[in-house]
């Protein structure tokens, strides 16, 4: 049998150390926080606050552990990651409990990042894996992506309510659902690229078995979920995708490595309408583009643009939020930006911005 002579790379696989998720793992957040210290901070938006304080707080109390909430002004800037540093200083934080959506729990991160304490993640929607990663998103005032920072260590437990994901917008599941559904493609391809994940090693096998679990769970319970999300009430099909959302989802592109689909990001976010759109559905766009590039089979790009349509992912950039019919310019822009991304490198060839343009513009095309 031939015999592999290329030598052995540093493969890196990181994870939070718990995940609980279920109706009322609220509760957890006590017990949890007590584990670290006896004073926690709770860092989360004034809807979030009003939405899970008191709970957060009196399970905290029993648990012997007291909560100073802050409250994030919306935006994770600078100026606002200083000012929650300031109003934490003196308080003498042995954990940081980081609540809401993606940029609730990423100012959250931040804070704890500062103060080199644990962070608790308690996200309230589905809508990216946040909660997991190690990563967190810094902007300028103008919300244009300044830096991307990296915790030291992932959080150290997740806390996953699914009966206040069950509340939730339809829009903000299906967010989750358009991060979720690359992580199979872009695994893949960073795995034959050799490229590094975002602990600067090789992906492990672990990560892409968990990839191909994802995108599984995704085809398998998508729409049970949605229907469990109608009557506001948890289901086996929704616990099975906040699990893909959240956990799957996060382990995959931290471990497994990013392509093009998320490069994607760079050009959307410079285009009038696609630019504000939810992350999620941006990569649910970027990942049809990549499978033009990968030139998947005619009956696969059916099927699946079978699930965008039926369950609301978008298959163009007008559905996506351009508010004309694409140009020359537009898609050329698109392309171009893209390819500053660094994760576009992680695919299997060299691509250019022909390619790219190509791609798009083959899209575009078939979902006319």
């Amino acid at each position: 049998m031939p015999t592999d002579t290329r030598p052995a790379a540093r493969r890196i696989f990181g994870a939070p150390l718990r995940y609980i998720q279920g109706p009322g793992a609220l509760s957890e957040t006590g017990p949890t926080a007590a584990a670290i210290g006896s004073r926690a901070l709770l860092i989360a938006d004034a809807f979030v606050l009003d939405l899970l304080e008191e709970a957060v707080t009196a399970s905290c109390r029993q648990a012997g552990t007291q909560v100073t909430p802050l409250r994030f002004a919306g935006e994770i800037t600078p100026a606002e990651i200083e000012r929650l540093v300031g109003a934490a200083h003196g308080l003498q934080a042995d954990v940081v409990i980081a609540a809401g959506g993606g940029k609730g729990i990423d100012a959250g991160k931040a804070v704890a990042h500062r103060l080199r304490v644990p962070v608790i993640t308690v996200p309230t929607i589905a809508s990216n894996d946040a909660p997991t990663s190690k990563i967190y998103v810094v902007y300028d005032e103008q919300h244009r992506l300044l830096k991307v920072e990296h915790m030291p260590c992932n959080p150290h437990a997740v806390i996953v309510d699914t009966a206040l994901i069950a509340r939730a917008p339809r829009k903000l599941l299906l967010a989750g659902i358009g991060d979720a559904i690359s992580k199979k493609f872009e695994v893949e391809q960073c795995h034959a690229a050799q490229g590094p994940n975002m602990f600067a090693g090789l992906g492990t096998r672990a990560a892409l078995a968990l990839a191909d679990l994802c995108f599984e769970t995704l085809l398998a319970h998508t729409d049970g979920a949605l229907a469990a999300l109608e009557r506001q009430s948890p289901a086996d099909s929704l616990e099975a995708i906040v699990e893909a959302n959240v956990l799957l989802s996060g382990l995959c592109f931290e471990n497994g490595g990013l392509s093009v689909a998320h490069s994607m990001t760079r050009g959307l976010s410079a285009l009038p309408g696609t630019a504000h759109e939810l992350h999620g559905l941006q990569v649910a766009y970027g990942t049809m583009v990549q499978w033009h590039l990968e030139d998947r089979p005619p009956a696969f790009m059916e099927e699946m643009r079978a699930f965008y349509r039926r369950i609301g992912l978008p298959l163009n950039l007008q559905q996506l939020g351009l508010p004309r019919t694409p140009t020359d310019v537009d898609i050329d822009t698109l392309a171009t930006l893209t390819l500053t991304a660094p994760h576009v490198r992680n695919f299997n060839r060299v691509l250019t911005a022909h390619d790219l343009s190509q791609a798009i513009s083959a899209l575009e095309a078939a979902t006319l």
